[in-house]
C-alpha cells in the first residue's frame, strides 16, 4: 500500500491564510503591518527567483516586503552600512540577507551584524543560543516548517525516534535542537546521521520519523527505512533529465517513487518541505512586529 503524501503546499496555504487573518486584525487595531527588507547581492538565478517568490508572499498575506538588490562587487563594508541602516528602521521587523554572498563578503559576519530582534532566519548566535537552551526565539525557517508539517498532519515528534540525515547549521542541527525540546510539539528522540556515521542503514531503519536534509540526490532508498516509518524529505537537487524540456529535474534526498510504497507517510519534493520555508519567514516577521509592538 502506498504511503499517505503529506502536502508541504495544503498546509502552508493553511498557515498562510492564519497569517493573513492576524495581519489584517493587527491592521485594524493600530494601523500598521509588520515589513521583511529582503537583500540581494549578485546575480544568482536561483536566489533571484527565491527572493522574487519572498516578495509575492509577502504580498498577499498583507506584509510590506523591501527589496534591495546590490552588485556583486558590493563591498562587506557597503552591506554591513545597510544593515545598520534598516536594523534602525521603524517599519522593518525582519531582515534577511540572501545567501550565498559573494566571496569578498564574510557571511558569518553580515549574519551577526543584523539585530537579533529582526533576525527572523533564525541565525544569529544569539537565536541559536536561545533555541539550544529552550528560550523563546526565532525557529530557522525550514526545520520550523518541518516541525509544523509533522504537528498539523497528525504525526506528532512526541516520544518517537527521530533520525535525522545531514547535519548542516541550517537545516539538520536546529531540527534536532526543535524537536528534543522539553515540550509537547517536540520531545523526540533524536539521532543524527552524517558521512562519518557507521553502520547507516541500520540507524535510519530505526527512525519513526526520518528526515533526510543530506544534500545528496535520492540518496535514501526503500532497503534504508522502515514500514512505519514517516519520512520528511528536505532535499532539492537538479539531476540531468534529457526527457524533460528543460534539460535536467528536480529530486529530492529520497528516492520518492520506491521509498513512498514501503513507508506510512512521505513529502514530495518539490513540493513537500520547500512551500514551508516561506511560510515560516512569513510568521517569524509577524511575531517580530508583534513582539515590537507589544501585542505578544
Amino acid at each position: 500500500m502506498s504511503a499517505t503524501i503529506i502536502s508541504g503546499k495544503a498546509i502552508a496555504d493553511e498557515i498562510r491564510k492564519e497569517i493573513a487573518d492576524s495581519v489584517n486584525e493587527v491592521k485594524q487595531k493600530i494601523n500598521k503591518v509588520p515589513g521583511i527588507a529582503v537583500i540581494l547581492v549578485g546575480e544568482d538565478p536561483a536566489s533571484q527567483v527565491y527572493v522574487r517568490m519572498k516578495g509575492q508572499a509577502c504580498e498577499k498575506v498583507g506584509i510590506a516586503s523591501f527589496e534591495y538588490k546590490l552588485s556583486k562587487k558590493t563591498t562587506e563594508e557597503e552591506l554591513c552600512n545597510l544593515i545598520d541602516k534598516l536594523n534602525n528602521q521603524e517599519e522593518v521587523n525582519g531582515i534577511l540577507v540572501q545567501l550565498p554572498l559573494p566571496p569578498q563578503i564574510n557571511e558569518d559576519n553580515i549574519l551577526n551584524r543584523i539585530d537579533p530582534e529582526k533576525d527572523v532566519d533564525g541565525f544569529h548566535p544569539v537565536n541559536v543560543g536561545k533555541l539550544v537552551t529552550g528560550q523563546d526565539t526565532f525557529f530557522p525557517c525550514t526545520p520550523y516548517g518541518v516541525q509544523e508539517m509533522l504537528i498539523r498532519s497528525g504525526y506528532s515528534p512526541s516520544g518517537k525516534n527521530v533520525v535525522i540525515v545531514g547535519r548542516s547549521n541550517i537545516v539538520g542541527k536546529p531540527i534536532a535542537m526543535i524537536l528534543v525540546q522539553k515540550n509537547d510539539r517536540a520531545n523526540a528522540t533524536v539521532t543524527i546521521c552524517h558521512s562519518r556515521t557507521k553502520n547507516l542503514k541500520e540507524v535510519t531503519k530505526n527512525a519513526d520519523i526520518l528526515i533526510a536534509a543530506i544534500g545528496q540526490p535520492e540518496f535514501i532508498k526503500a532497503d534504508m527505512v522502515s514500514e512505519n516509518a514517516v519520512v520528511i524529505d528536505v532535499g532539492t537537487n537538479r539531476i540531468d533529465d534529457p526527457s524533460n524540456e528543460k534539460g535536467y529535474k528536480l529530486v529530492g534526498d529520497v528516492a520518492f517513487d520506491e521509498v513512498k510504497e514501503k513507508v506510512k507517510a512521505i513529502t514530495p519534493s518539490p513540493g513537500g518541505v520547500g512551500p514551508m520555508t516561506i511560510t515560516m519567514l512569513l510568521y517569524n516577521t509577524l511575531k517580530a512586529f508583534k513582539k515590537k509592538e507589544g501585542l505578544n
